[in-house]
């Protein structure tokens, strides 16, 4: 078997049966497998996507068992050369599964890969490719230095911003959003570290495939990532999260700076979760005056049958294409396009905010917007 996918769900029912179809699409023409854990939706994610994927197993667990520990569960049995780890919110292509594949069969160091993920929007997304959190790199991104000087190779590693996304890049940290594996690896590891509850876990699994002796490497094939409320980094509960995790990932891996970095990084967690909580207290006090952006877009309907995908949808007037200014809502139909289509289209066509773009499900006549996720 060539490759094993193995995705963890958490009541995102719409969007992990999208992953699904694009999957079914992508694997076509290898031999392979695809196993869903459910981390305890409490939802009927796993019954209705059992009902319409029948090849794919599935494990529903009766507790949230975390990012880490689910995935474990799955990657313990798989049975492919290649393991693919993918979040249940992603559209990939075959070219996703392809291009990786011949890669890590040419480059027999490399014991991991990434793709170049974009948001809902077609906007890149930076944690595609990242470094490893030194104290240095952590430093950088805790106090904002980063942010201030995102193109510096001395104050921006953590996202590697001045790397090129269009070109193959050796890399340290993968995101577990999309994680192409040596399964060989993978199981020799141990999977992921449990320890981790959510996030951490990908850079954790990253440094452990380095020290093991083998290459991260980051791949400009596109793909899609919604992210989640589980993702905005706005809130209080990201913020507690993820230095938590950094700092069991500190305790795990650079013990000799414990002293130094736990009283630096309690700071940057003290600082962070004051910056976030004036943020939503603003946002609570002056509300903003102007509706949402997607209020009063122009809807877009890309499809062979666009009239009858917006009588489906309940969409009123239309366009059949972009025009040149104003804002609108991008429908592409995945009746009548593939998924890589349908990636191809919203990667050539982003434009920042000012296209939102939305895919119609014609098996179900509804549309997968990134609010779902």
């Amino acid at each position: 078997m060539e490759l094993t996918v193995v995705i963890v769900n958490y009541r995102v029912k719409y969007m992990l049966e999208q992953t699904l179809c694009s999957l079914e699409q992508a694997m076509q023409d290898m031999a392979g497998e695809i196993i869903v854990v459910d981390n305890h939706s409490g939802d009927d994610s796993i019954a209705f996507s059992r009902e319409l994927h029948p090849q794919v197993t599935f494990i529903e667990n009766d507790e949230n068992a975390g990012f880490a520990r689910a995935n474990n569960q799955a990657i313990i049995q798989a049975r492919g050369e290649f393991t693919l780890v993918l979040n249940p919110d992603t559209i990939i292509t075959p070219r996703c599964l392809q291009e990786g594949i011949a890669w890590m069969r040419s480059h027999p160091k490399c014991g991991a890969i990434g793709a170049r993920m974009m948001d809902g929007n077609g906007v890149f997304l930076p944690e595609s490719k990242r470094a490893f959190p030194t104290p240095w790199v952590s430093f950088c991104k805790i106090f904002g230095l980063s942010k201030l000087f995102p193109r510096s190779r001395w104050f921006a590693k953590y996202h590697l911003r001045y790397l090129s996304d269009e070109e193959p890049q050796r890399i340290d940290i993968l995101s577990g959003a999309y994680m192409l594996c040596r399964t060989a690896v993978l199981q020799q590891l141990g999977g992921f570290d449990e320890d981790f509850f959510m996030y951490g876990e990908d850079i954790d699994l990253s440094y452990r495939i380095v020290k093991a002796g083998y290459e991260n490497w980051f791949l400009p094939t596109p793909m899609v990532h919604y992210k989640g409320e589980s993702t905005r980094k706005d809130t209080m509960r990201y913020v507690r999260v993820f230095y938590d995790a950094m700092l069991i990932f500190y305790r795990k891996h650079f013990p000799r700076f414990n002293f130094i970095f736990y009283p630096v990084i309690k700071l940057g967690v003290m600082v962070r979760a004051g910056m976030a909580m004036a943020r939503r207290l603003f946002k609570r006090l002056l509300p903003s005056r102007t509706k949402p952006a997607n209020d009063n877009r122009t809807w877009v309907i890309i499809s062979d049958h666009p009239g009858e995908v917006a009588q489906r949808a309940g969409i009123g007037p239309f366009l059949d294409d972009i025009p040149a200014t104003c804002n609108c809502n991008v429908l592409v139909d995945d009746g009548s396009h593939s998924y890589a289509q349908v990636v191809d289209y919203i990667k050539a066509h982003s434009d920042g905010d000012r296209l939102a773009f939305h895919i119609f499900a014609d098996r179900h006549g509804i549309i997968i917007s990134p609010k779902m996720a």
